[in-house]
C-alpha cells in the first residue's frame, strides 16, 4: 500500500506516487497590499508569517504612505494555489498591527510598476547601440562615464526584463530593481 506524501507548502493536500493533483498546476500569482502600523519589528513579523510556513516572497516593498497616522503599505506579490492565497490573506489579517489586507489581482483592475538602475559599460557601437535601445523604453540615462551609463527604467516587470534582457550582449554589469509596487484603479483608496 503506497502512503501518501506530505507537502508542507501545499496544506494539506497530498500526492500519491508521481501523480500530481489538479490543485497543483493551479499555482497563481498575486499582489497583495496591506495596510499596516508604522511601527518597529512589522515587516519582520509578515516576512515571518512567508517563511514560517514555506510561501515565497517574489517581490517585497514597504514605504510609509500616511506620515500623520504612521501607516505604512506593505506590497507583497506570492504565488500560490488559491487555497494558499486565501490562508495568506487571512494570517495577514490576523496579525495585530494590521489595518487592511487586499488581494489587487482578485478585486480588480489595478497598475504595478517597478523601478530599476542598470549599469551597462561599453565603448563604441555597444556604448551607441544600449542608447538607442534606452530612448525605445524610456529609460533615462542618470550617470556616465566614458565607459559606461546606468539607466533608470520604470514600468512593469516584464519591460524591465525585456530592458534587461537586451543589455546583456551590450554589456551589462549590474542590476538594482525596487520590487514592485501596487494601487487599485478608481477612486477608492486602500
Amino acid at each position: 500500500m503506497e502512503r501518501p506524501l506530505r507537502m508542507p507548502a501545499f496544506a494539506g493536500m497530498t500526492i500519491k506516487g508521481t501523480e500530481c493533483s489538479a490543485a497543483m498546476s493551479q499555482i497563481e500569482r498575486h499582489t497583495i497590499s496591506v495596510l499596516v502600523d508604522n511601527e518597529a519589528g512589522i515587516l519582520a513579523r509578515v516576512v515571518g508569517l512567508f517563511s514560517g510556513r514555506g510561501y515565497n516572497i517574489d517581490s517585497l516593498t514597504v514605504a510609509e504612505v500616511d506620515p500623520a497616522r504612521h501607516l505604512s503599505r506593505i506590497t507583497v506579490v506570492t504565488s500560490g494555489t488559491p487555497m494558499i492565497i486565501e490562508q495568506i490573506k487571512n494570517q495577514l489579517s490576523r496579525l495585530v498591527p494590521v489595518h487592511k489586507v487586499n488581494d489587487l489581482t482578485t478585486e480588480g483592475p489595478h497598475l504595478e510598476r517597478e523601478l530599476a538602475l542598470v549599469k551597462v559599460k561599453g565603448t563604441g557601437e555597444k556604448r551607441v547601440e544600449s542608447l538607442r535601445i534606452a530612448d525605445v523604453f524610456r529609460a533615462r540615462v542618470v550617470d556616465t562615464t566614458i565607459e559606461s551609463f546606468v539607466f533608470e527604467i520604470s514600468g512593469s516587470a516584464e519591460k524591465l526584463n525585456a530592458f534587461i534582457n537586451l543589455m546583456q550582449p551590450l554589456g551589462l554589469v549590474d542590476v538594482s530593481r525596487t520590487g514592485i509596487v501596487a494601487i487599485a484603479r478608481g477612486p477608492e483608496a486602500l
